[in-house]
């Protein structure tokens, strides 16, 4: 009895740091993905540091407990974070960002094996220990598809503004999105809306776009589904060769056609949260 009473003490008292540390935070803003490989967490961060480059004070939590890669594309590897008497001191990056990733607590190369319990926890502690103090915005960067992490998050955050749902032109990336948004649907999980990545191929050269896939999916998916379209992000090389360097590619160039682009969903979703 002794030590159900103690537990449900523990439960009551990270229930109120929750809050209190949530409460701190004005937006949160998850962003998902049907499916791996659309470039999720780089919309993640570069929508972060968009945010950041307008004075902007900003977090990052790397939610992908088996894949986390936010450390990488903010130049962040091999960083670790400092405890203290407050909590975990997330790692400050780029423009003052302030990231969290569970790549800070493990060897680089050192995967993780864990089930669902243990990663809800991990993600509970993110949210409870981390010691993100006032900020205008909180992006946090789910693992594709529709598992353990997204569940936690809607629990933890009730009052989460909404998700950012990244998708490709293709058929099969559009198809498995839906899945996603009606997953947000059914959590009562506000959709700010869709982007759509890897919108065509943008020639250095000669600036003439090429689609390499199907165009428009995802302006067709969202509307389809009535859920808003944020705006589409061509292919630009550097963007790769940004994120091999830890540099967010928004940051480094400014005039850019994607970053143009990038620039145009930031907008939108600026106006979203003005606007709830």
């Amino acid at each position: 009895m002794a030590q159900l009473e103690a537990y449900k003490r523990q439960q009551s008292d990270e229930q109120a740091n929750l809050k209190e540390k949530m409460g701190r935070i004005k937006h949160k803003i998850a962003i998902i993905s049907g499916k791996g490989g659309v470039g999720k967490s780089t919309v993640t961060v570069n929508l972060a540091t968009a945010f950041a480059m307008q004075g902007k004070r900003v977090g990052v939590l790397d939610a992908d407990i088996h894949g986390p890669s936010v450390p990488r594309l903010l130049g962040l590897e091999g960083k670790q974070v400092e405890t203290t008497l407050s909590g975990v001191l997330p790692v400050d990056g780029p423009l003052g960002m302030k990231v969290m990733s569970i790549a800070f607590f493990l060897p680089e190369q050192a995967p993780t094996i864990w089930r669902g319990p243990l990663k809800m926890r991990a993600i509970r502690q993110f949210l409870t220990d981390t010691v993100w103090g006032d900020l205008d915005f909180l992006f946090i960067d789910l693992p594709p598809g529709t598992g353990d992490e997204p569940l936690s998050i809607t629990q933890l955050i009730p009052d989460i503004d909404g998700v950012v749902i990244v998708t490709m032109p293709s058929d099969l990336s559009s198809s498995i999105v839906k899945k996603a948004i009606i997953f947000a649907q059914r959590l009562n999980m506000p959709i700010i809306g869709v982007v759509e990545n890897m919108s065509g191929f943008i020639c250095p050269h000669c600036g003439q776009k090429t689609q390499i896939f199907k165009s428009g999916g995802g302006k067709k998916m969202a509307q389809e589904m009535s859920v808003s379209f944020l705006g589409s992000i061509p292919i630009d090389p550097e963007v790769g060769v940004d994120s091999d360097k830890g540099t967010p590619f928004i940051f480094s160039h400014k005039d850019s056609t994607a970053t143009k682009a990038f620039m145009e969903i930031v907008k939108n979703v600026d106006e979203y949260v003005k606007n709830e």
